[in-house]
């Protein structure tokens, strides 16, 4: 996962307010754009390991897929702008694995170090929670730091390196795996497997204090 997000850190009063709300087809073509600059430069020139150009229609048909799978695909929205999105979608196909998720966090290069993935991914993260997953896996380039970071604020644990996985620009790549428990992780037994009725959208700031 290529992830130019912020650090966890506090928020200072002069930060604007963000909201996090499902995405919308509205929300597409912003989208893309944040995506494009990951591909194009992403950290250290790397990028994302996508190389053909996303199409608006690609990423409304990938929400739709989602959708319909009952999965969070949720934006920040920051004076009326798109100003990141993140989403989660299923580990591997196989049944075995259906409590476990995989998820990517995009934020504008206008607005990193500015709260937006302090906010988006733990709103993320308890949205898949609150749908019966049980594990949440995430993949960052080694040298995102600032992802690293804000992962590992999050409760996310470094489970494993990829060491030169990627290859782009010229230059081969390692990726961390990063692992964090939903809910009650594995302390016990799931259920009988359910999906929500609709996609659990977490509301409200999950850092405000009571």
């Amino acid at each position: 996962m290529t992830a130019e997000a912020s650090a966890a850190r506090p928020k200072p009063a002069s930060w604007p307010e963000i909201v996090i709300r499902p995405s919308s087809d509205a929300d597409v073509t912003a989208m893309v754009a944040i995506y494009e600059h990951h591909i194009r430069r992403g950290v250290g020139d790397v990028g994302d390991f996508e190389e053909e150009r996303l199409l608006p229609d690609d990423l409304k048909r990938r929400r739709k897929t989602m959708r319909k799978k009952r999965l969070p695909h949720l934006v920040a929205e920051c004076e009326g702008l798109v100003a990141g999105y993140a989403y989660a979608v299923p580990f591997r196909k196989r049944p075995a694995y259906r409590y476990a998720l995989k998820h990517s966090i995009y934020v504008h290069p206008d607005h990193l170090h500015s709260g937006i993935g302090r906010r988006l991914l733990p709103a993320l993260i308890e949205a898949c929670a609150a749908g019966g997953y049980r594990q949440m896996i995430g993949y960052i380039d080694a040298k995102n730091e600032a992802s690293l970071r804000l992962h590992e604020a999050c409760g996310f644990v470094r489970v494993g390196l990829l060491p030169a996985i990627g290859y782009k620009f010229g230059r081969w790549s390692d990726s961390v795996m990063v692992q964090c428990p939903l809910g009650t992780g594995s302390d016990d037994q799931p259920g009988a497997w359910h999906r929500p009725p609709k996609p659990v959208v977490v509301t409200g700031d999950p850092f405000q204090e009571p």
